[in-house]
């Protein structure tokens, strides 16, 4: 009975973390993510705003040419020029406001295994945590696709819109690392996997060409791969 309960409860804690791995996927507040059929007018009528505007938020030199997954500003950003304060309030915040060592600040959590690289390709867009929350390796339709470390396929599908054929494996500690545009995936929910098992095949599901987009989260935050995989 005690095992029972501890499986039900293990499933429910998975169901959760896929949860927040979706809800973090979604664009932070003032930004919108784009899909598929999406115009800058489109989005512009939707969010009250004018295409010109939203061309300048966001630097677009060709506003006709918008990528699945972008994300866009579709609020004005605040101010540069922020109000001034007191001689008073100054000297408050300067007591209240620690200084945090460049170590805490970057808030840079400690993966408790190994990760090795789930595809060979050249890095064609880098990880910013804003646009892109992870890294896209570039190569060819069919190349394979191999798990990063050790751990439990919790999500196959395709039903995350920008994604397309999309797996996601939870690892030790509540990370988790996520495979999209695959053209096949290899191994269904529920099974465990062994860092380097070839688990997909790369593809251009919801993408404009082929490539892996690679995620690695902890406790549903994104984290740059590129911090905790090996150099080439």
């Amino acid at each position: 009975m005690q095992y029972g309960f501890l499986r039900r409860l293990s499933a429910v804690w998975g169901l959760v973390l896929i949860a927040v791995f979706l809800a973090a996927c979604s664009a932070p507040a003032g930004y919108y993510r784009v899909r598929r059929g999406d115009t800058l007018s489109r989005i512009a009528q939707r969010h009250k705003a004018s295409t010109e505007d939203l061309a300048r938020w966001n630097r677009l030199s060709k506003p006709n040419v918008l990528a699945i997954n972008q994300t866009l500003r579709v609020k004005p950003p605040a101010s540069k020029h922020p109000p001034k304060r007191s001689a008073t309030q100054a000297r408050h915040l300067t007591r209240a406001t620690p200084v945090l060592p460049s170590s805490i600040a970057k808030m840079s959590a400690a993966v408790p295994f190994a990760l090795d690289w789930p595809a060979q390709g050249p890095i064609i867009r880098g990880f910013d945590g804003i646009n892109n929350k992870g890294i896209n390796i570039t190569g060819k339709v069919g190349d394979p696709i191999y798990a990063a470390a050790d751990g439990k396929v919790v999500y196959a599908g395709n039903k995350l819109r920008g994604y397309g054929n999309l797996l996601i494996i939870k690892h030790r500690a509540d990370f988790l690392t996520a495979y999209a545009h695959n053209r096949t995936l290899y191994i269904p929910e529920g099974q465990n996997v062994k860092k380097g098992q070839r688990i997909a095949e790369m593809g251009n599901t919801d993408s404009t060409a082929a490539m892996l987009h690679f995620e690695l989260r902890y406790q549903g935050r994104s984290l740059n791969p590129l911090h905790y995989l090996p150099a080439r």
